[in-house]
């Protein structure tokens, strides 16, 4: 099997790969760039030579495609930081509350503060799945 057919047969494993576990198009990338040195081993027949140019290129490409990637943003709490509890939320145990229409899993801020069913609570913040919340008491008093 000559140096092309390897780097054909590397692209397109690499290229099927980004199809069954997505990664965010890097093994594609990397599938392009053997593509283009299989391109470059028909005149190259240094297998060292192609390695390094297989390596500079994914580096690039990958390069170039984080900069047209969409940068992730954190999660922003919306206007409204008024919830309620479904269930108690004991001391550093986790409840239940209604927020914005849905049902979120929830944590009181202060670890030692028991917050009661069918209590009006505000939002802190969110971590993951879980929103962080205080008693209106606890807030007010």
């Amino acid at each position: 099997m000559s140096h092309v057919q390897i780097w054909l047969v590397v692209g397109a494993v690499l290229c099927v790969m980004e199809l069954v576990l997505p990664t965010a198009f890097v093994e594609s990338t990397l599938g392009v760039s053997a593509f283009l040195v299989a391109m470059v081993a028909l005149v190259v027949p240094s297998l060292t030579v192609q390695i390094v140019l297989w390596v500079l290129l994914s580096i690039v490409f990958i390069l170039l495609l984080r900069r047209f990637a969409p940068q992730q943003t954190p999660y922003v709490l919306q206007s409204s930081t008024e919830a309620r509890t479904l269930t108690p939320i004991l001391p550093g145990e986790t409840g239940r509350v209604l927020y914005e229409g849905n049902s979120w899993q929830a944590r009181c801020e202060d670890d030692s503060a028991t917050i009661a069913e069918n209590q009006r609570v505000t939002v802190t913040r969110r971590r993951g799945n879980t929103l962080y919340v205080m008693s209106e008491k606890l807030l007010d008093g």
